[in-house]
């Protein structure tokens, strides 16, 4: 549930006591106190002494806090009161105010530590706001909430209507046609220019042979012997065979 429009309003808190709390004396009771901060507001409770003090206090003391808008939570710190030297510290912790101020009450036992993060014990309140059912009927959305409306679902089997809207005018101004152009191919004459005369035919060089040529076929092979003046050699002379040697 939000929670909004706080501010001024009265919160009570009831200080009901300390369980387990951190023993800062060594042979005597330690006589503590708690002490509430909420924004510039400042409380204290008396001190246990005696057999009402030690680690588990009593105390049952209400206070009133006027709240103040954004601000969410109130400082507790648990001192040890000392008669001849400065007060021992003995925790301190954060109490959150979002569930009393959305559901009016909260009866809880906050956790304290020491000012190196140790656990030094915890204290029980008791907290009350009166105006958090009032705070939550009085916000109320300024706009009724949107409803989407229904959508229109055209028969199954019936027949499309006709469009409504007018189709689209045509262009007042339509394109030029193209012009014409002539068929394809062009006749041979067109690209004929009677400036350049024909050439001259051309001449005949060389009487053209007829075919086949007259050595056709060809000779056979191998061809035959030829009469030659060296061939066959001629008889030997008359020094041979050579004359034998002296």
């Amino acid at each position: 549930m939000s929670v909004c429009g706080i501010q001024g309003h009265l919160l009570e808190v009831t200080v009901v006591g300390c369980n387990k709390l951190k023993d800062t004396e060594w042979i005597s009771r330690q006589d503590p106190y708690v002490f509430l901060e909420y924004g510039s507001t400042k409380f204290r409770t008396r001190t246990c002494t005696g057999t009402d003090g030690g680690k588990n206090p009593t105390f049952q003391e209400k206070f009133v806090f006027n709240l103040i808008e954004g601000l969410r939570e109130i400082n507790v710190v648990v001192w040890n009161s000392n008669t001849l030297t400065l007060d021992d510290f003995i925790g301190n912790g954060k109490i959150q105010l979002q569930k009393v101020l959305s559901q009016g009450y909260d009866d809880s036992a906050w956790p304290i530590q020491t000012k190196t993060g140790r656990y030094a014990g915890e204290v029980r309140l008791i907290l009350h706001y009166s105006n958090a059912n009032k705070a939550a009927a009085s916000y109320a959305p300024s706009a009724p909430p949107y409803v989407a409306p229904p959508v229109q679902r055209a028969p199954v089997h019936s027949s499309p209507s006709p469009p409504s809207a007018a189709p689209y005018p045509s262009p007042s101004t339509a394109y030029p046609a193209p012009p014409s152009y002539p068929s394809y191919p062009p006749s041979p004459a067109a690209y004929l220019s009677s400036s350049y005369p024909p050439p001259p035919p051309h001449p005949v060089a060389y009487p053209q042979s007829p075919y086949p040529p007259p050595a056709y076929p060809p000779p056979p092979y191998p061809p035959p012997p030829h009469a030659s003046p060296f061939y066959p050699p001629p008889p030997a002379g008359p020094y041979y065979p050579p004359p034998p040697p002296y």
